[in-house]
């Protein structure tokens, strides 16, 4: 995927489908310090951000998203509960106002915890029975902890079927995240997402109900160098290697 020069990209994969972008530049203000509320967390709501949930508890969206070890685009989901407190524990330390400069400049991630924290595996088991969601080659592998490698790359021919992986319900489809081009995403239960992009045609709407390996999509490279579907699947809003779910072909 490309890289995304904007400071925060969040609700991407929200149940109402926008998606907000801050870009750098424009007029800065002083910025207070967060205030870490240790031992509390927030679970994200349809149509909520990453910033306005920043914003409502006194933090910095990027605190937030390093609290939580949320990388670039910055993606939430209905259901998933937000740490409002460093991985520690313990109080961040207090953050330098800005200066009166009229331009924001490129910020530098500055962890608020001591260390990282490791990632945590990967659920083994799984309600479902996952179906492949195209036939091709897989031109590019799920890598962990890696912000650009969060799926299956899987090459194909332009306007072949994409199927759901699995039940559920349309929470996305649209093309409001740069990269993606035109993505459907589908909720499975209130652990389980997946992720289908590039697509050529959206064949389904917001709050469908869709069946396992019905058509959803036309494979294309809407967002992308050649004909090809990114797919993804995601517990608690954190990416897993879908090779560890699909059956063998």
């Amino acid at each position: 995927m490309r890289k995304f020069w904007v400071l925060l990209a969040v609700g991407l994969m929200t149940a109402c489908g926008t998606s907000t972008v801050i870009r750098e530049g424009g007029s800065s203000a002083t910025r207070p310090a967060s205030t870490p509320k240790p031992g509390q967390s927030v679970t994200v709501q349809r149509g909520d951000t990453l910033y306005r949930l920043a914003t409502n508890n006194g933090i910095s969206a990027l605190d937030l998203a390093t609290w939580n070890n949320i990388r670039a685009p910055y993606t939430i989901y209905p259901g998933q509960r937000l740490r409002l407190y460093p991985g520690g524990g313990g109080a961040a330390p207090a953050r330098p106002a800005s200066s009166g400069s009229t331009t924001a400049q490129r910020p530098t991630v500055r962890p608020t915890q001591s260390a990282p924290q490791p990632a945590a595996a990967p659920p083994v088991n799984s309600p479902f029975r996952w179906q492949w969601p195209t036939a091709g080659q897989i031109v590019g592998r799920y890598v962990a902890n890696d912000p650009t490698k969060q799926g299956l790359d899987i090459a194909g021919t332009a306007g072949q079927a994409v199927n759901a992986s699995a039940d559920g319900v349309v929470v996305y489809s649209g093309a409001g995240l740069v990269g993606y081009g035109e993505l459907i995403i589908i909720k499975h239960d209130e652990q389980w997402l997946t992720a289908y992009g590039h697509n050529r045609v959206r064949k389904v709407n917001e709050g469908e109900r869709v069946r396992a390996g019905q058509q959803i999509a036309e494979l294309g490279r809407t967002g992308a160098a050649r004909d090809m579907l990114h797919f993804e699947i995601r517990y608690n809003g954190k990416p897993v290697d879908p090779m560890i779910y699909l059956p063998a072909r």
